[in-house]
Parts: structure tokens; sequence; C-alpha cells
């Protein structure tokens, strides 16, 4: 009789745990995907500007989607943290920028995503462009995203002109996936940041630059879905900014207006809606690197969450 019940009590175990690991159509679909990620960054997006400006492209995503327009980044609001911040997944605690200068980065103990990707994936295909040349070149000491990276370009926003250089990157990026299959990608546009600096506002030329980004993420996402392998492939699409602004054009203090970011993820794998957690910028490259089946080791002390995926 015990006998009996012990096989009895093992096989209702079995039965139980084959009913829990039962996949619904739609998650037997989702798992026999190629996961893959694109990471747009816009520099210096006030995401108040960005709801009232038209962007269709940015609005389907994230109507499809999850979004908010109260992420927030560190302090100093300034574009050296800010993106080491979002390409790395630690405060500036520990990447050790605090300033445009990049004094003190500590890059070698903290990568960025696309390099922990080289270092623990090297299968995997990855790609970077930036005209912001910190972010990909430096004279001195290392910049933000390594030289490990599979494909990097780097275009000097200053010499070719912003809206130019950003037009180029957006190309570049198309041309990789167009002739390639890379799994990750970080596009860098730096225009809208350069414009209201410039005319010392949020005002029109501010807003018709961030319209012209828009447009860059339209032919973006329009690469992605021409694809021949697109129906093959679990498409993740990031996007987010480095600092708010105030009404004058500047950014670096602690005020809400300079702090808060936006956050958009769009994708098969993505929760839909308004993210029901705080977003951190952060955040960004751990959900990243979550989407891709990295294991976070925590070791790496990353400061981040995986946020708006299943």
């Amino acid at each position: 009789m015990i006998q009996y019940r012990s096989k009895l009590s093992c096989l209702i175990l079995l039965i139980w745990a084959s009913a829990c690991t039962e996949l619904t159509p739609e998650q037997v679909a989702q798992h026999s995907l190629t996961p893959k990620v694109l990471v747009i960054g816009i520099d210096g997006i006030r995401p108040d500007v960005l709801m009232d400006v038209n962007t269709p492209n940015l609005d389907k995503l994230a109507e499809e989607g999850s979004f908010t327009s109260h992420a927030m980044t560190g302090y100093p609001s300034v574009s050296g943290p800010g993106w080491s911040s979002m390409l790395i997944g630690v405060w500036p605690e520990k990447h050790g920028v605090t300033d445009n200068s990049f004094e003190g980065e500590r890059y070698d103990d903290f990568p960025d995503f696309l390099t922990r990707i080289e270092q623990i994936r090297p299968e995997l295909s990855t790609f970077a462009v930036a005209d912001w040349v910190p972010l990909g070149r430096s004279d001195q000491g290392r910049p933000t995203i390594s030289d490990a990276v599979d494909v990097k370009h780097v275009l000097d926003g200053y010499e070719v002109g912003w809206a130019e250089a950003d037009a180029r990157s957006v190309q570049l990026a198309v041309q990789q996936l167009e002739g390639s299959d890379p799994d990750a990608l970080f596009v860098y546009l730096g225009n809208p940041d350069e414009v209201s600096h410039e005319h010392n506002s949020i005002g029109s030329e501010y807003r018709g630059a961030i319209a012209l980004a828009d447009e860059h993420v339209g032919i973006l996402v329009e690469a992605i879905r021409a694809r021949a392998t697109y129906g093959e492939e679990d498409w993740l699409i990031l996007s987010s900014t480095d600092h708010g602004r105030r009404s004058d054009g500047g950014h670096g203090g602690d005020t809400e207006e300079e702090r808060t970011i936006y956050f958009l993820a769009n994708g098969p794998s993505v929760i839909t809606g308004t993210p029901p957690d705080s977003i951190f910028i952060v955040d960004v490259a751990v959900t990243a690197l979550t989407h891709l089946a990295i294991q976070i080791d925590p070791s790496w002390q990353l400061d981040g969450k995986p946020v708006g995926i299943r």
C-alpha cells in the first residue's frame, strides 16, 4: 500500500509539473523566435515637449508597446554620466563619470552592455553608431562604448553638422540591418540636444529637431521589419534619453524638468501599457541584456532591473 501511494504521488507530481510548464501557442511561438535588440538613444529629450510634438513613429511604438514620460535619470543631468548610466546599467558612483570630461571613468570595471554581450556571448553580433565622439572614441582613457563591439562607427556631429550626422548614423544602422545579421544595436541621435543649446530654448527649432529624430526612428523600424528573417525574430526596440532640460535649454541640475526622461519599449516580448514600477535610466541596459537571455551576474553590481518585458 505504501509503495502504491508512493507511485501514485509521483504520478500526480508528474502530471502537475507537466501542466505547470505547458505553454500557450503564443508563448511557444515567442520562445521559438531569435531575440534581438535595438536601443535608440535621443539626446536631451524633455518628455512633456516630446508628448506635444507630432511624432507618429514613436507614438505608434508606444501605442503598441510600453511607454512612460516619468522615468528618471541621475545627477548631474548631463550627457557624460547620463549615457554612461544608460549604456552600462550603473550610477555615476560606480562608473565614475560625473561630467562631460569623462575623467575618473571606470569602464574596465563597468563596461557598456554591448561589451558585456561580447564577453558573455561572443557569437552574437553587436553594432553601435554615435555622432557624439566621446561615446565611441577617446584620446584619453577609454570611450563609453568599447572597441570590443563588432562594428562601431563614430561620427563628429560638430564637424559634419548634427542633423546630417544623425542622418548618416541612421543610414549606417540601416545598412547593417540590411546587409548583416546583428543581434544588438545602439544608435545615438544628438541633434535635438544641440539645437536646444544653440537656441537656448525648447521652442520651435527644438521641436522640429525632435520631429526629425522621429523620422529617423521610423526609418530604423522600417529596416527591421523589412528584414527577410523578421518573422523568425523577436525584436525588442528600446528608446530613451540621457536627461531632460529647463525652458532655457539648459540642464545639469537636480530639478524635475532636468531629470525626468522618457522610456519606451516595443516588441513581442513587451508587456503593453504604462510600466507599473518606477523606471530609471540604468534599467535600459539591463532590459536589453535580459531580453538576449544573458544572465545578470551579481558580481557585475548592476543597479538597473529589466522592465516592461516578459
